[in-house]
């Protein structure tokens, strides 16, 4: 399992386009083939800070997702909105404590 960690800054002009356009595609993203899991996350104390937070089956579905025309669509509409460069990782998650 992949996990993914994408980091993002906006334009404060920008943050309601930014949040529309998730309530928008989140089911789509999320029911994507290999997504198990996804979250939204704003930061506390910098409210133009956002964090997507995902679960992919594995490295090759979450690069078929960011080929597809769902990502790129979503991207598109996303990226103009930026006021900082967007931050990602993909790490491999090693223990679950409950």
């Amino acid at each position: 399992m992949i996990v993914r960690i994408v980091k993002m800054g906006f334009r404060e002009d920008a943050i309601d386009d930014f949040i529309n356009n998730f309530e928008s595609n989140k089911h789509k993203i999320r029911n994507f083939e290999g997504c198990e899991f996804l979250e939204l996350y704003r930061e506390t104390k910098n409210s133009n800070i956002f964090f997507t937070y995902s679960y992919w089956k594995s490295e090759a579905n979450l690069e078929t997702y960011r080929e597809s025309s769902l990502f790129k669509s979503v991207w598109a509409k996303t990226k103009p909105l930026f006021n900082i460069k967007p931050e990602a990782w993909s790490l491999d998650k090693l223990a679950i404590l409950k």
